[in-house]
């Protein structure tokens, strides 16, 4: 008889290979999806990155006219100068306040070229009288916008044309008033 389709149980070294070799597989996926996520997280952040500066940049939102001054070489350094020469007169430096005196005789004559030169009020203008009251007080209502007591009708009657009957509160009569 001939065993060709039944081989039996594989050797206990294959199985223990087998197993082994399962157990790096899942450990190398495992390092493989943290590796992975870990890119995507890197592409993220150089996408934010990238977006901040093209706002902030030449050109952006919030610099749109900007653009990179040229570098030029700085002039070459010039000698510096000579130091200035100490002049010594021997007579004392003015002061660095100088007075100021008030001109009396031109505030007096433009005062009396303008008292001549104003022509003497013609109208009949009396100034308000000045009283010592707040601003408050001192305002008086105009008459024409003042409300005039409107009178009732007997389609519309106001409340006060006739008597009320007496109130009574949520939970009865109110109480009278102490004595």
């Amino acid at each position: 008889m001939s065993q060709k389709g039944n081989y039996g149980a594989p050797p206990k070294y294959l199985n223990d290979f087998s197993k082994a070799l399962a157990s790096e597989v899942r450990i190398l996926l495992a390092e493989v999806g943290k590796l992975r996520d870990e890119r995507r997280q890197l592409q993220y952040e150089i996408a934010e990155l990238m977006a901040v500066k093209s706002k902030h940049g030449a050109g952006g939102e919030f610099t749109p006219d900007w653009a990179p001054k040229h570098e030029e070489p700085p002039p070459p350094a010039s000698p510096p100068p000579a130091p200035p020469s100490v002049i010594d007169d021997g007579m004392p430096a003015r002061p660095a306040w100088r007075t100021v005196h008030k001109r009396e005789e031109r505030r007096q004559k433009a005062k009396a070229k303008a008292i001549q030169a104003a022509p003497p009020p013609t109208s009949a203008i009396t100034a308000p009288e000045q009283s010592h009251l707040p601003a408050w007080a001192q305002w008086k209502p105009n008459p024409l916008l003042s409300p005039q007591p409107v009178m009732g009708s007997p389609s519309a009657p106001l409340p006060s044309d006739h008597a009320m009957p007496p109130r009574s509160g949520l939970f009865g009569p109110p109480t009278p008033p102490p004595k």
